[in-house]
C-alpha cells in the first residue's frame, strides 16, 4: 500500500498551483461576487482545467478519477474561487463524463473539443422542484418523434445554466419502466424550446450561477441521445460517482489553504501577551481540522483510487462525499473562531469559505442521502 504521489502526479499538481498563482491573479480572497466570466473561463481551459479526464484525442487531459481530483485541489489550493471551481467540476464530472461515455462517435467530436477548450459551458438538468433525492419522479417527457426527442418540462437548481451553451437532461421516455424508464440527451442551448431563468441568488459558490431551465416541447435530434434509450438512470449514477470522488477535491484544496491561513493568523495575533496560537483552546482547535482534512483527504483519495482501478464502489464514494462535505463545514466554523471578530468579516474571505462550504452537504446527493446509502450495503 503506497501513500505517496507519484514525481508525475506531485508536478502536476506544483504546475496547477503555480498557473493558478500567476495567471488567475484577479482571483479575490473574500470569494467571488458574482458569476464567472467568460475571461475567467477561458483562463481555466489554458491550465487544462475543464478537460482534465477528457480524452487526449479531443485535446483532454486523458487523465484518471485521481489526478482529477489532484488538479482540482491544487486549483482552490492556489487560491482559485472555490464557486468557479464547483462550476468546473460540474461541467466536467456531471456533463464532459456521461458524452465522453454515452455519446456516438459523431456526437463526441462535435461537443469534446468545445468542452475541453472552454469554448463550451455545459450544465446538468436533472433536479427538479419534486423531484431532488428522488430522482425516478422527473415529471420532465423524452417523446421519441421520428428522427428526434421531444423534450417537456421544467429543471431546478441547474449551475451552469445561465452560462451553458450545453445542457445534459433527464427525462422520462417511459413511465411504466420505473429505474429503466429515463432517458438522457446532450441538448445545446441553441435549440428552439429552450428557456433558462433568472440567475438564482445563493449563500454562497456565486461564481457559479443556477437557475431554472424550461424545456417547451424542445426538438433534439436523436443523435444527441446518451446510451440506450432508457438508460438514463445508470448514467446519471455513473456521471455521480465521477463527481462525488472527484469534485469534493475542491474543498480539499480550501481547507488547506484556510489551515495555513488560520496558522499564521495564530502566530501573528497577540492576546494577554503572547500568540493566540500559544492557547490551547486555539492550537487544539487547529489541531482538530488538520486531522479532519487528512482524514478526508484519504477517504476521497482512495473511492477515486478505486474508480481507476474499475472498481466503483458506492460505499467508498458515499464515505469520501460525506467526510469532506462535513469536514469543509466544521473547518470553515472552527476558522471563524480562530479569527474570532475578524473572521465575521468579509475581507479575510474565511466568512466566504463557510458560505461555499454549505452547499457541500445538500448537492451530489445530499448528506443524509449518502448515509442511506451506507445503511443498505450494510443491510439496515
Amino acid at each position: 500500500m503506497d501513500f505517496d504521489l507519484s514525481a508525475a502526479q506531485r508536478k502536476r499538481y506544483d504546475e496547477v498551483l503555480a498557473g493558478v498563482r500567476e495567471q488567475m491573479s484577479d482571483v479575490s480572497p473574500r470569494g467571488s461576487l458574482g458569476p464567472f466570466s467568460r475571461d475567467q473561463w477561458a483562463d481555466a481551459g489554458r491550465l487544462g482545467m475543464t478537460g482534465l479526464c477528457l480524452p487526449a484525442e479531443y485535446g483532454g487531459g486523458g487523465l484518471g478519477a485521481l489526478d482529477t481530483a489532484l488538479c482540482l485541489e491544487a486549483f482552490t489550493e492556489g487560491g482559485a474561487d472555490t464557486g468557479l471551481a464547483f462550476a468546473i467540476g460540474a461541467h466536467l464530472l456531471a456533463c464532459a463524463v456521461p458524452v465522453r461515455d454515452f455519446a456516438d462517435a459523431a456526437t463526441r467530436a462535435e461537443l469534446l473539443p468545445g468542452l475541453v477548450g472552454a469554448e463550451l459551458v455545459a450544465a446538468n438538468a436533472m433536479t427538479e422542484d419534486e423531484a431532488g433525492s428522488d430522482i425516478s419522479a422527473l415529471r420532465t417527457t423524452v417523446a421519441r418523434d421520428g428522427d428526434a426527442y421531444v423534450v417537456t418540462g421544467v429543471k431546478s437548481y441547474v449551475s451552469n445554466g445561465p452560462a451553458a451553451d450545453i445542457f445534459v437532461v433527464y427525462g422520462t421516455s417511459d413511465p411504466t419502466a420505473g429505474f429503466l424508464g429515463q432517458t438522457a440527451l446532450a441538448v445545446p442551448r441553441r435549440l428552439p424550446g429552450v428557456t433558462v431563468g433568472e440567475p438564482f441568488t445563493k449563500m454562497g459558490l456565486h461564481a457559479c450561477p443556477a437557475a431554472r431551465v424550461e424545456f417547451a416541447g424542445c426538438r433534439v435530434p436523436a443523435r444527441y441521445r446518451l446510451g440506450a434509450e432508457g438508460q438514463g438512470s445508470a448514467i446519471f449514477q455513473h456521471s455521480m460517482g465521477w463527481e462525488r470522488s472527484c469534485l469534493f477535491a475542491i474543498y480539499l484544496g480550501q481547507m488547506r489553504r484556510q489551515l495555513d491561513s488560520c496558522v499564521a493568523h495564530a502566530k501573528r495575533r497577540r492576546q494577554f501577551g503572547r500568540p493566540i496560537g500559544a492557547f490551547q483552546a486555539v492550537s487544539h482547535r487547529i489541531a482538530t481540522m488538520m486531522q479532519r482534512l487528512e482524514s478526508a483527504r484519504l477517504l476521497l483519495y482512495r473511492a477515486c483510487w478505486l474508480l481507476d482501478q474499475g472498481r466503483a464502489d458506492p460505499t467508498a464514494t458515499a464515505m469520501a462525499k460525506l467526510a469532506v462535505s462535513d469536514a469543509t463545514v466544521a473547518n470553515s466554523l472552527d476558522a471563524v473562531q480562530v479569527f474570532g471578530g475578524a473572521g465575521y468579516l468579509a475581507d479575510p474571505g474565511i466568512e466566504a469559505q463557510l458560505r461555499d462550504s454549505v452547499p457541500g452537504v445538500i448537492f451530489s446527493g445530499s448528506n443524509d442521502i449518502q448515509r442511506e446509502i451506507l445503511v443498505n450495503r450494510a443491510g439496515l
